[in-house]
């Protein structure tokens, strides 16, 4: 049996920055005319595609800033400092940015520009309550699910984001926080059910990002151990209950007061 690893996958479409299931020793997914180049072919892309892909990284550079806490709920994203760091039109800025709209990271403003979104309290609220929801009825199906190399995964992600912990690598134990509970859902399917978990989950970065005060806000690494060993074991109530339990230690960890927001640099912050 082939096992599995984590790689990263975004699309311009926000379904995001976190890992997804790719067998290993295994090339990465090609279409049929990506397997007929060899390394020393450049692909020529069209006028539209290099518009498409220019937005894309754009959309990436900041969807990543974001769930990574990088870039704060608040902050400034002005289209002509965007387009100066990407090296991108206005129009072309501007559609990442209705993109980034679209999936609830930016807020664009009339008259005022965009700015990456800032959750009210309600939004918190909502937003952990739909995954408290959501997240305890995935669990409870994937211990019915679960196989041996769904489980050799998510411990493999758990042993990573222990690793980044140790180091102090904040932003990278953030990113695999969210791509464990990702890789759950994944075992009941990569349909709409991740999908929205994945918005979901983008949007809980704003949440933390906000109004967070330390490390049990974002993710306890001891509490996603214990929900693996529910899972391993097939028992889904236990399992169910912890992800609830855990989720519910997170909006503990909030201090649910309005923040002022702060300047940043862009630049700075999107070009590291």
């Amino acid at each position: 049996m082939s096992t599995k690893k984590a790689i990263l996958y975004t699309n311009y479409h926000g379904e995001a920055a976190l890992p997804v299931a790719e067998t290993k020793g295994s090339a990465p997914r090609r279409s049929h005319a990506q397997s007929k180049m060899t390394k020393h072919e450049i692909p020529q892309k069209s006028p539209q595609q290099a518009r498409g892909g220019r937005a894309e990284a754009i959309y990436r550079g900041i969807f990543e800033a974001v769930v990574e806490h990088r870039l704060p709920p608040g902050a400034k994203l002005a289209e002509e400092q965007l387009g100066a760091i990407y090296g991108a039109s206005r129009t072309i800025v501007r559609s990442a940015l209705q993109a980034l709209a679209h999936d609830h990271i930016v807020t664009i403003a009339r008259h005022r520009g965009a700015f990456v979104s800032a959750p009210t309290i309600a939004d918190a609220q909502d937003v952990f309550f739909s995954r408290k929801l959501l997240e305890s009825a995935i669990a409870r199906e994937a211990a019915q699910r679960i196989k041996p190399a769904d489980v050799t995964r998510l411990r493999r992600i758990l042993a990573q984001e222990s690793e980044a912990l140790r180091r102090g690598d904040r932003q990278k134990a953030i990113s695999l926080s969210g791509g464990f509970h990702i890789a759950i859902a994944a075992i009941c399917g990569e349909g709409a059910l991740t999908q929205f978990l994945r918005s979901l989950i983008s949007r809980s970065s704003l949440v933390i990002a906000l109004y967070g005060r330390g490390p049990a806000s974002e993710c306890g690494h001891d509490e996603h151990v214990a929900l693996v060993s529910a899972l391993a074991a097939g028992d889904g109530e236990r399992a169910a209950a912890a992800m609830g339990e855990h989720l519910d230690h997170i909006v503990a960890d909030l201090t649910l007061a309005e923040r002022e927001a702060e300047p940043v640099d862009l630049a700075a912050i999107l070009r590291a």
